[in-house]
């Protein structure tokens, strides 16, 4: 692995494969620590609301033996407007390695430009890969393997979305994208037209014979004012039992959480025989810390 990772496309694919594969033997392995990171910390910043992404990161650390510091953007000197340069060299004497969920894509590049420790993206408004990472380990972990995917994503072509198309460019997956008019994904992240990536209007299309049925809430944090014209214009965007009638008979059904139920999603599928949901959840533990492992004990053995 390289020294950071702030996007999917970070990895090649023998390394998504193996950081996957990692996580699973960890689960597997259960809580038992090894005590690999005893004497690491780990430093968060957030500027955005979390709960999984937060307990799951502190648990993945502590499993580990390290320690974990949380910091708000509130509680540092970068909301008196400290230089993201200086601020980066700072903490690089201080942690091992620094995870950030923030708005701007733009800044975590530029903490990991200026910062002499791992930064991981935890999400920005552009992409979200740790949760993509910990999403495919339970596709693989329900499947079996990765091959021969057909993944559809209906709603908004948002940050997971994104990280979900960076993914399918790696694997080589099908993704099939259904989005509504002025929600596609950005030009820029689908790149290229590619066989294997489409962006289509029509939900079922997407959802036809689909091994993976995947969403996200309409509004996304930030966008809150736009709620109740976005609540317009994705209807016909809900994941409800007629649209995994179209799938395949063992679909799963994926959606990262927080889940606006009735909206995005209807609560009998959230809670039903195809759902993941939860299993997801819990994954981005194990997917952490594996990641975790992966940047620090692998650039230990770089040095």
């Amino acid at each position: 692995m390289g020294k950071d990772f702030l996007t999917i496309q970070d990895l090649s694919r023998e390394e998504m494969t193996a950081l996957i594969d990692r996580a699973l033997q960890i689960k597997k392995e259960g809580k038992r620590s090894t005590g690999a990171l005893s004497g690491y910390t780990l430093g968060l910043i957030f500027d955005k609301a979390s709960t999984r992404t937060r307990v799951s990161f502190e648990t993945a650390m502590f499993r580990l033996g390290g320690q974990t510091l949380f910091l708000s953007r509130a509680q540092t000197q970068m909301s008196r407007d400290e230089a993201i340069e200086d601020t980066a060299r700072v903490l690089s004497r201080y942690l091992d390695v620094l995870a950030i969920r923030t708005y701007s894509q733009e800044q975590v590049q530029e903490m990991a430009q200026w910062a002499d420790i791992p930064v991981i993206n935890a999400l920005t408004d552009k992409y979200h890969p740790c949760q993509v990472l910990s999403d495919l380990m339970t596709v693989k972990e329900k499947r079996g393997a990765l091959e021969d995917l057909r993944v559809a994503w209906i709603g908004d072509g948002n940050n997971v979305a994104q990280s979900w198309i960076n993914a399918a460019h790696v694997l080589g997956f099908e993704l099939l994208l259904a989005c509504p008019a002025g929600y596609h994904p950005l030009p820029e992240v689908l790149g290229e037209k590619t066989e294997n990536i489409r962006v289509v209007e029509d939900p079922k299309e997407a959802a036809e014979d689909a091994d993976v049925i995947n969403t996200d809430v309409w509004a996304s944090m930030g966008q809150e004012d736009e709620s109740a014209r976005r609540l317009a214009d994705f209807q016909g965007f809900q994941v409800n039992q007629s649209l995994v009638a179209v799938a395949r008979q063992d679909v799963l059904v994926m959606h990262c959480l927080p889940a606006h139920r009735g909206e995005e999603i209807t609560a009998d599928v959230l809670d039903g025989p195809h759902s993941v949901v939860f299993d997801q959840a819990e994954n981005k533990m194990h997917l952490h810390q594996a990641l975790l492992e992966g940047l620090l004990l692998g650039r230990r053995s770089r040095i």
